[in-house]
C-alpha cells in the first residue's frame, strides 16, 4: 500500500545568526497542508510572501542556495530542507522573520532532532512519490562533476568527493535509508577550505560565521601570525593546527565527515524536486550548481511521467480554432501546414488535431510499397502545435514568429498511417522566460502514445 503524506505534530521553534549576513533570525516550522510541498513564508514582510522550494526557483548557488519568488528572496535554506526531506516530512511551513535561514552548528542536526522529538503526522493523501524509470544524469566534464539517478525499489544516495587535497583526500559517504539520516548525516557539518575562508572574510561574507559551526581545511602553510590573526577575528583561544591538517576549533564527528556533508546538501537541494524520489543517486564531486542542475531534471523528468499516464480525452467534433483560425495564428501553408484544428487551448496547455490521409504528398516516397507518415513530420506537427500554444502568451500573435531553438529526447512509440487521425498535446513544462518556452508534446493515435519529445522555442517579433 502507498504511504500517506505526513507533516509535523506541532510548530518547531529556532533562533540564530544567518551565516552570511549576520543578522539575528528567528525560524519556524508549522504543519503544512496535504500536497502543499515545502514553502517558506517572510513574516517580517508586509503579507507574508510565500517562497515555495522548487528547483525553478533557485536563482543563486554560489555560497548555498537562494530561492526567489515574485521578488522575495530566502537563501541558505539547504540545511533545514535536508532535515525535512531526511526525517520524511512532505508538507510543511518555514516561517522566517529575516531572508536567511540560522546556520546553528553547520549542520541539520539541531532541526533534525528537534523534528524527530516532535513527531509526525499522517495526512489524509498518499505520497505522490517520483519513480525513477530510466537513468537521468547531469555531466560537467570541464569541473568532473556527474549526478545520476538510477531505478531501485528506495531512494539511496552515494556521494564521491575529490578536490585534490592531501588533507580530505578521496571521500565517500552513502545513505541507504532515510530513518538513518539523522544518526549518520544530519551532524555533518559545512567545511571551508583556509583559502576560501580568507577570501570571504575579505568580501564582506560570512558575518555570522565562526569556528564553532565550520571545518576548517588548511591547504597552505600558515605561519603562528596568521593563526593567531584568525583567533583574533574570531574570538577563539589557541588556534592552531592538527596533523589532520584541520583546525582545532572544532573535533570531527565522522573521519568522512565532508563527504557526508556534501550529501547532506544534495539532500537539501533534492527537495526542491517538490516530491519524494525513489530511486538511486550517486553523484560525484557534488555542489549546489549540479544539484539543482540535476533537480531541475528530476522535475522535468517527472513532469512527463504525470502527463504520459494516459491519453487526453476530448470531443474530436467540437473545436475552438478551425483551419481558417490555424492559418491565421502560423505562417505555414498545404502541404506543410500539420494542425487541422485546435480543440483546447490554455496557458500551459494545447491541444489539435491533425487527420493523416492517403493523400498526403508525401507518401508519394515515403514509402510506395508501405505508406508511413516520417517521424520527422510528427516532430513538426508538434512544433506547429507548440507555435499554437506559445503565440497565446502575446496580444498580437500576428505580428509574433516562433522559431525553434532545440528538440530533445524525441521517441517514436508506433507507426502512423494513412486513416490515423491525430490528437497532437503540448505542455509548458516551466513558465516562459524572457521569450523562451519550454515544452513536453506527444501524439496519440486513440489510446496509444505514436510519439513524443520535449521541444524548446523563443518569440521573436516579425
Amino acid at each position: 500500500m502507498a504511504e500517506n503524506q505526513k507533516t509535523i505534530k506541532k510548530p518547531l521553534h529556532f533562533k540564530g545568526r544567518g551565516l552570511h549576513s549576520g543578522t539575528e533570525v528567528e525560524l519556524s516550522l508549522t504543519p503544512g497542508k496535504v500536497n502543499q510541498g515545502y514553502q517558506f513564508i517572510r513574516t517580517d514582510l508586509n503579507d507574508r510572501p510565500t517562497v515555495k522550494a522548487l528547483a525553478e526557483n533557485v536563482v543563486e548557488t554560489s555560497r548555498g542556495t537562494t530561492l526567489e519568488e515574485k521578488g522575495v528572496k530566502v537563501f541558505t535554506i539547504e540545511h533545514v530542507l535536508a532535515a525535512c526531506l531526511g526525517t520524511g516530512i512532505d508538507n510543511v511551513n518555514i516561517e522566517l522573520n529575516g531572508p536567511e535561514a540560522p546556520i546553528l552548528d553547520g549542520s541539520s542536526r539541531i532541526y533534525a532532532e528537534a523534528i524527530e522529538k516532535a513527531g509526525l503526522k499522517e495526512q489524509n493523501e498518499s505520497r505522490n512519490v517520483f519513480q525513477v524509470m530510466e537513468k537521468i544524469e547531469y555531466r560537467d566534464e570541464e569541473h568532473g562533476i556527474w549526478i545520476a539517478a538510477y531505478p531501485d525499489d528506495k531512494f539511496s544516495v552515494d556521494v564521491k568527493i575529490d578536490y585534490n587535497s592531501k588533507v580530505l583526500g578521496f571521500q565517500y559517504a552513502n545513505l541507504d535509508d532515510l530513518s538513518l539520516f539523522t544518526k549518520e548525516i544530519a551532524s555533518a557539518r559545512t567545511f571551508v577550505f583556509l583559502h576560501e575562508l580568507e577570501f570571504l572574510l575579505k568580501n564582506n561574507l560570512i558575518k555570522g560565521g565562526d569556528l564553532d559551526n565550520a571545518i576548517v581545511i588548511i591547504d597552505r602553510k600558515v605561519t603562528q601570525a596568521e593563526l593567531d590573526h584568525l583567533s583574533e577575528l574570531f574570538n577563539k583561544p589557541r588556534v592552531k593546527v592538527q596533523p589532520e591538517g584541520i583546525l582545532n576549533n572544532v573535533d570531527l564527528n565522522f573521519s568522512n565527515e565532508p563527504a557526508r556533508h556534501k550529501l547532506l546538501d544534495i539532500l537539501g537541494d533534492l527537495a526542491l524536486v517538490g516530491q519524494p524520489i525513489q530511486g538511486k543517486i550517486i553523484a560525484t564531486r557534488p555542489g549546489h550548481y549540479a544539484n539543482n542542475q540535476f533537480a531541475r531534471l528530476l522535475r522535468e523528468e517527472a513532469k512527463k511521467e504525470r502527463l504520459k499516464k494516459k491519453a487526453p480525452k476530448y470531443d474530436l467534433n467540437k473545436h475552438i480554432i478551425d483551419i481558417k483560425g490555424v492559418m491565421e495564428l502560423l505562417p505555414h501553408r498545404p502541404p506543410f501546414l500539420l494542425i487541422d484544428k485546435v480543440l483546447y487551448r490554455d496557458s500551459k496547455t494545447v491541444v489539435g488535431v491533425k487527420n493523416v490521409t492517403m493523400n498526403e504528398p508525401f507518401f508519394i516516397g515515403h514509402f510506395p510499397k508501405e505508406p508511413v507518415m516520417p517521424g520527422v513530420l510528427q516532430v513538426e506537427a508538434m512544433a506547429q502545435l507548440g507555435g499554437i500554444l506559445v503565440l497565446n502568451t502575446v496580444p498580437d500573435p500576428e505580428n509574433y514568429a516562433t522559431y525553434f531553438l532545440k528538440i530533445n529526447n524525441v521517441k517514436f512509440k508506433r507507426k502512423v498511417i494513412p486513416g490515423d487521425t491525430l490528437l497532437i498535446k503540448a505542455d509548458l513544462l516551466e513558465p516562459i522566460r524572457r521569450g523562451i518556452a519550454h515544452m513536453f508534446a506527444q501524439i496519440f493515435v486513440g489510446e496509444n502514445l505514436a510519439s513524443e519529445g520535449e521541444l524548446m522555442a523563443q518569440i521573436v517579433k516579425e
